[in-house]
């Protein structure tokens, strides 16, 4: 499941609540939206989805994040601070940065491009 804008946001609220459901989890410009301006705690975030890197590798094939470098400020530090969150904590994903764009159909355009052919790699842990 991914989305774009607010639909990154929401696609990032439902997806850790069904982990058993889904396993790959994509947010265009949109997945930090709910933290604003706070660091995400991977400990305790999402009902604890993200406490154990290890268990969450083998659940969620993949959790990928985009964004334009030219985002409207409070966004893309939003997703830059989740970018980290997520680096510090140890969970493997993927954080794509469209050059020169903002939040527009060309960076959708462009994180698709990237975030698609990822979904059909050979993900066996």
């Amino acid at each position: 499941m991914a989305g774009l804008s607010m639909g990154g946001l929401q696609t990032f609220q439902v997806m850790f609540d069904h982990l058993d459901l889904f396993s790959y989890i994509g947010g265009f410009s949109g997945a930090a939206g709910g933290l604003g301006n706070q660091k995400l705690e991977t400990k305790t975030a999402f009902n604890g989805a993200l406490a154990d890197p290890a268990a969450f590798a083998k659940r969620v094939h993949l959790l990928w994040v985009g964004a334009g470098t030219e985002e409207p400020t409070n966004m893309r530090a939003g997703l830059l601070r989740l970018h980290q969150a997520l680096t510090d904590g140890g969970i493997k994903h993927v954080f794509y940065e469209s050059p020169g764009t903002s939040h527009e159909w060309q960076t959708w355009r462009r994180d698709l491009k990237d975030f698609a052919p990822r979904l059909f790699q050979n993900n066996t842990k």
